[in-house]
């Protein structure tokens, strides 16, 4: 059993002892640099230059907060110490890679998921038999170079226990990641949240990889036939439908939550639309494909974001044809 969970024993002190942080994008950086202030971090990285950058620099954040973080970093997971915790803040599409580095080690610690969408729970329990907590994330940054990270959006990360994982787990950690400076909210189950951050997602990311928008006013507008919000609120209200047919009564409603990020005044670039802009593959199966074999599951009718799934998996592969056609030009 984690050493994490055994605050009543030690009342006086902090149990959380070592953290490692897997991937370090915008989303691992924040919460490296930011835990580094009060426990031990350790990050796991994919490339070793990444990792020595670290060990030399430490983790500079700008932006809501202004702070450099001293961590410890690898691209080895063997070099890492035992620890009690392990946030694993890779992209969807790098998450079952993350869970292997990770497999046939560290049996004590409890693994954190924060990935868009459904599923990242099953990819990780596939490679170990961890206890984990669920985690979905609303903040965001700008990702400057390897350790420099901007603090753009300081929302709560949500968190709860997955598959029998004791709730205090979820609480301890709700209280490390508070006392490092960001935000964090425990729910004994967080599929409510869990789902209105997915209907959330499936719409906003994949709308803004297909019209290049970031997510702005446009999609809140309904003013005019020809408004975007019209066809945001259409497919929210799908994933509202998908998500009473499988009994979850939902956190916030997405449509409101995504009106209210309209109206803060500054436009936010979804991942989605960062990875189609670089020709990365995107996270589109965990988000919207998730959204969708649900539907499917449960027969319910969801047009608009089979639509959208489709496209996006055409705009991956007009990638692959855009390299083949440029490896068949002559010198």
């Amino acid at each position: 059993m984690s050493r994490a969970i055994h605050r009543d024993h030690f009342p006086d002190r902090p149990l959380i002892e070592r953290v490692c942080v897997v991937g370090a994008g915008v989303i691992g950086s924040l919460y490296a640099a930011h835990l580094s202030r009060v426990t031990d971090v350790w990050v796991l990285t994919r490339r070793e230059e990444h990792a020595r950058a670290l060990e030399a620099r430490g983790l500079r954040v700008s932006g809501r907060a202004d702070f450099n973080g001293a961590v410890h970093a690898t691209a080895d997971p063997d070099a890492i110490p035992a620890f009690d915790i392990a946030i694993v803040a890779t992209k969807a599409t790098g998450l079952d890679a993350a869970a292997s580095s990770l497999e046939g080690r560290f049996a004590d610690a409890t693994i954190v998921t924060v990935q868009n969408g459904l599923g990242a729970e099953g990819i990780v329990r596939g490679h170990g038999n961890w206890p984990i907590v669920s985690g979905v994330t609303f903040m965001s940054g700008t990702r400057h170079d390897d350790t420099h990270v901007e603090y753009i959006l300081d929302t709560e990360t949500w968190l709860g226990p997955y598959n029998g994982t004791p709730y205090e787990s979820v609480e301890e950690l709700v209280a490390l990641i508070e006392s490092a400076g960001l935000k964090a909210r425990g729910f004994p189950d967080l599929r409510p949240a869990q789902w209105s951050k997915l209907i959330f997602n499936a719409t906003v990311n994949a709308v803004a990889a297909l019209t290049g928008l970031p997510h702005d006013r446009h999609f809140g507008a309904e003013a005019e036939t020809g408004d975007l919000g019209h066809l945001v609120h259409a497919l929210m209200d799908e994933g509202k439908a998908v998500a009473a047919a499988a009994g979850i009564e939902l956190h916030e409603d997405p449509w409101e939550m995504n009106v209210l990020a309209t109206r803060r005044g500054s436009a936010h670039h979804p991942s989605m639309l960062e990875d189609v802009e670089a020709r990365r593959p995107t996270e589109i199966e965990l988000i919207t494909g998730a959204l969708v074999r649900e539907a499917a599951r449960l027969g319910v009718a969801v047009p608009l974001h089979t639509a959208l799934y489709r496209l996006i998996k055409a705009k991956e592969a007009s990638w692959e044809l855009e390299i083949g056609q440029s490896e068949g030009r002559p010198e």
